[in-house]
């Protein structure tokens, strides 16, 4: 139990946790406006890790973490394209083309790396960080909170701004009347297929600059899987956060402290045994989703493809 009170464990902590909490936060963010919206886009996975690849390989091409993050971005786009035609522009299975999405997305991005760098895991230099001025100086929680990546405040940033926007702008209104009631603002003038596929196209981008953080950031190479299914972890939040920003936050904090746990105790030196440590973050996990995965509420159109004039 000394070790877990130390500070270099609760360093490790806060840091791994911020580190694998990112990743997850930007991917429910985005899911979140898509199940808004009345899409189910089982293909966050796959947008992540097109995004960890084509954010890596453009970083190390260009020698620009920056560039890095647009090619991020435009890997996870590029995906969710695919998703958006598919689902909403022909109205195919939203699940089955989601799990296809994701399984030929592990397989190309498997494929180009070998092709690519063979068997060799090339790193990139360790980013530039933004320190906050006083707060940085703060004990065991200044280096880890508020001495991080710009994409971390970045991040934050969001999930004010979306907060926002649902709340207090036409946008909020018009994603839930896409996703619950899309008869009605068709009726009102609304494009509902316009502004589901708008809403796949963010997720992506979300997405996608999820998966160059993980990366660029992160791990600072690219490996095969290396996702290891936060894109599912990202709908799970969406779902337990029912709507709101500031919940995929505290949620995405939780699971990332949950996944980051047993690096920290190895790194503190505790006694507890291996295989309990990496039993923990499951267990976590579980935890979580008994309490409050009754209380995850879906839009009632999410995962139906919409035809103008027909609902």
């Amino acid at each position: 139990m000394e070790a877990l009170l130390t500070p270099v464990f609760l360093s490790s902590l806060l840091t791994g946790m911020i580190v694998a909490g990112v990743p997850l936060l930007l991917a429910g963010l985005g899911e979140q406006m898509s199940e808004k919206a009345g899409v189910l886009n089982i293909g966050i996975e796959g947008m992540m890790l097109a995004g960890a690849y084509a954010g890596f390989w453009a970083a190390w091409a260009l020698e620009s973490i920056w560039l890095g993050f647009l090619g991020g971005i435009a890997g996870g786009v590029l995906v969710a394209i695919v998703m958006a035609l598919l689902c909403i522009r022909i109205g195919l299975n939203q699940i089955v083309i989601g799990i296809g999405l994701t399984l030929g997305a592990e397989g190309l991005t498997a494929l180009l790396h070998h092709f690519q760098f063979s068997r060799t895991y090339p790193r990139l230099p360790a980013p530039a960080r933004v320190d906050i001025p006083l707060l940085t100086d703060l004990p065991v929680i200044g280096p880890s909170f508020f001495g991080r990546h710009p994409i971390v405040y970045l991040a934050l940033a969001m999930v004010v701004v979306l907060a926002f926007a649902y709340r207090r702008t036409n946008l909020g209104l018009t994603l839930r009347a896409a996703g619950e009631k899309p008869a009605a603002l068709d009726v009102a003038g609304g494009h509902v297929v316009l502004l589901r596929s708008a809403a796949v196209l963010f997720t992506g981008a979300m997405a996608g600059l999820g998966g160059a953080y993980l990366a660029n950031v992160g791990a600072g190479t690219f490996i095969p899987f290396m996702t290891g299914g936060a894109g599912f972890i990202g709908i799970v939040l969406a779902m337990l956060a029912r709507g709101r920003p500031l919940w995929v936050l505290i949620a995405a904090l939780v699971f990332g402290a949950a996944l980051s746990l047993t690096t920290a105790l190895q790194v503190a030196g505790s006694n507890i045994p291996t295989d309990v440590i990496q039993m923990l973050p499951f267990a976590a996990v579980i935890v979580i989703l008994v309490a409050f995965g009754r209380r995850a509420r879906l839009p009632a159109a999410l995962g139906l493809p919409y035809e103008r004039g027909k609902r």
